[in-house]
């Protein structure tokens, strides 16, 4: 099913003359340096084709190149393109540490040079393109290949440590592989089968040549930089009936290159149809052009620096189409694909995927952030990214620390409907107890753990609010209501207090409230006599009064729900203070004027 899709994709792209896809044979290939050389195969010149990005990194120009070979631990050389061992055998940048294994690289490197050459003359030998004949004039003479490195732009090849390396002729726009003359009979290569191995693709359904080889899947966040495989059989116990490599699971050449080049595309650095979440890179398009696959990464990922803004503004726009009578999304029956990927060794492991119409997953992307709405301060984004939601209950806040699993599980979550994990709130309680501290991000999944598992499994639990419910009952919430007060009393008694009763007695007041809250009590005491505002000292013993009256007894310990319940009414009453004093503040500056 997931190669079906992105077959189907790959075919959708293809179609489209604008979108950029490599044709069958070719692949889109970041190229830092050019070998330029006139007609006769003279060295002219060495260009670097590295630009700044935004960051202020180099970064090289992108071409469309005869498709890269399978590189195993043998020789294998690609087409008019590769790096600077096999395209001019140089050994100036061979700088192995070991001896012996700097000397086994130097004998390698005249071998792959000659399988460079070799890999032009096979297969260039039924009429060679015009245009080729400089090349190998060039490749031939030992003495133009040595210019290259007394060129001054050499110094730029030693700092970048070499690199990619092509040829294009002088007076030419385009390197050589992306002339018209070159192209055409690279395709007519392509289109050429060998019928050692043929058979019915489980892809398409046809008979054809099947591919022994996948060609490699690169961008996946943590797999190895060469690429790695989703079909690959690299163990004798995965293999049966004799079979090998890719005859195991067959999928015929044009599928594989199809897919392939459809999912290294969707990862791609440049890609609007990827996102970062934990360790999982996900990608998502649809069965046909749809809006959504533009706007789903500003749903989920992190706005790019330069419009903070724009996950905020796509999200309300969301929220706000069916106000204006807009709303064809949400009715839309188009096919929606997502898939997330991790790393696994030299395999890519399948973290999950999901399959809806681009209704469903709208409708359940707007129930997602109706469930992590909650009150916070002015200063603090209204939607938050499943990135800053999940690198909240990492160690450290660090998005490296985010649990493996625990990325994927919520994004499925999210998208089906279903209750997110139960380690997700586990996480976000035991991350607040060990910070001491209730954030907006961790009171915001909270809150929507508890209320869509209430939902879904028809619990008979009041539903928490986005801010303080005073008609709330439940003995966790109430208990986090009281906590906050018994908090407040101590600061406003003692104004510039490093720190407070939270940060010694957070941990056991929301798992065993009987241990500490006696002597809470006690202390209270002592605070509100010595608060010199006695009004103030009154709101405060006031506001205890109410909470406590729905306090019958302090439990010995508190389940899981009802510590987040605590969490919850703790910081609904922190962000009720502070909405108070705001609008006291707000209200006096108004009568001084």
């Amino acid at each position: 099913m997931i190669l079906q899709a992105l077959e189907q994709y790959y075919r959708r792209k293809a179609a489209d003359p604008d979108s950029g896809i490599a044709p069958e044979g070719f692949e889109h290939k970041e190229i830092p340096f050019i070998i330029v050389i006139d007609k006769n195969g003279r060295f002219v010149d060495l260009q670097d084709t590295r630009e700044r990005d935004e960051k202020g990194r180099p970064r090289p120009k992108s071409f469309l190149v005869p498709q890269g070979v399978k590189k195993t631990s043998g020789i294998a050389s690609n087409l008019l393109w590769d790096n600077h061992e096999y395209v001019f055998g140089c050994t100036a940048l061979t700088d192995e540490k070991d001896e012996k294994k700097r000397q086994k690289r130097l004998e390698r490197i005249p071998e792959q040079h000659n399988a460079f050459i070799q890999r032009l003359e096979e297969d260039f030998k039924h009429n060679p393109p015009e245009s080729l004949k400089p090349v190998l004039s060039f490749l031939y003479d030992t003495n133009e290949k040595e210019k290259i490195v007394t060129n001054p732009a050499w110094e730029q090849v030693k700092e970048a440590g070499g690199g990619n390396f092509t040829f294009k002729i002088d007076g030419d726009t385009v390197p050589v592989l992306e002339r018209e003359d070159i192209r055409r009979y690279v395709e007519g290569l392509s289109a050429q089968n060998d019928d050692d191995h043929t058979g019915i693709c489980l892809v398409t359904g046809k008979k054809e040549v099947i591919e022994r080889l996948h060609p490699a899947i690169k961008g996946v966040w943590g797999a190895q930089k060469a690429g790695a495989n989703i079909v690959s059989f690299n163990q004798d116990s995965f293999l049966s009936f004799a079979k090998e490599q890719g005859l195991n699971a067959p999928v015929g050449k044009t599928a594989s290159f199809a897919y392939t080049t459809a999912l290294n595309t969707l990862l791609s650095r440049d890609s609007k149809q990827r996102i970062q979440i934990g360790d999982a890179s996900t990608v998502f398009w649809a069965g046909e052009k749809n809006p959504l696959e533009d706007a789903l990464a500003d749903f989920f990922g992190e706005p790019p620096k330069d419009d903070p803004d724009r996950n905020e503004r796509t999200v309300r726009a969301f929220f706000d189409a069916p106000k204006s009578g807009h709303s064809p999304i949400l009715e839309d029956k188009t096919e929606f694909y997502i898939l997330g990927l991790a790393p696994n060794a030299a395999r890519i492991s399948v973290r999950f995927w999901h399959v809806a119409t681009v209704g469903d997953i709208a409708k359940n992307i707007l129930q997602h952030f109706e469930d992590i709405k909650i009150c916070h301060a002015d200063f603090e984004r209204p939607y938050l990214s499943i990135f800053r939601l999940l690198s909240s209950i990492a160690v450290q806040e660090k998005s490296d620390n985010i649990p493996p699993n625990l990325a994927g599980d919520t994004m499925k979550a999210i998208l089906s409907g279903t209750p997110y994990p139960a380690t997700l709130l586990q996480a976000a309680l035991r991350r607040s107890r060990a910070a001491q501290k209730i954030t907006y991000q961790r009171a915001a999944l909270i809150k929507a753990c508890l209320n869509r598992a209430n939902r879904y499994y028809n619990r008979d639990e009041k539903e928490l609010q986005m801010s303080l419910d005073p008609e709330n009952t439940n003995i966790g919430y109430n208990l986090g209501r009281m906590f906050a007060v018994l908090e407040k009393s101590q600061e406003e008694a003692n104004p510039g207090l490093n720190a407070t009763i939270r940060d010694r007695y957070y941990g056991a007041a929301s798992s065993t409230p009987v241990a500490v809250f006696p002597t809470l009590l006690k202390l209270n005491k002592h605070h509100l006599a010595k608060i010199d505002n006695k009004g103030r000292a009154y709101n405060l013993e006031k506001i205890f009064t109410e909470i406590f009256s729905n306090i019958s007894d302090f439990p010995s310990i508190l389940k899981l729900e009802d510590q987040g319940r605590f969490a919850i009414g703790y910081y609904h009453q922190r962000q009720n203070f502070y909405t108070k004093k705001t609008e006291e503040t707000n209200h006096q500056q108004k009568e001084a004027v």
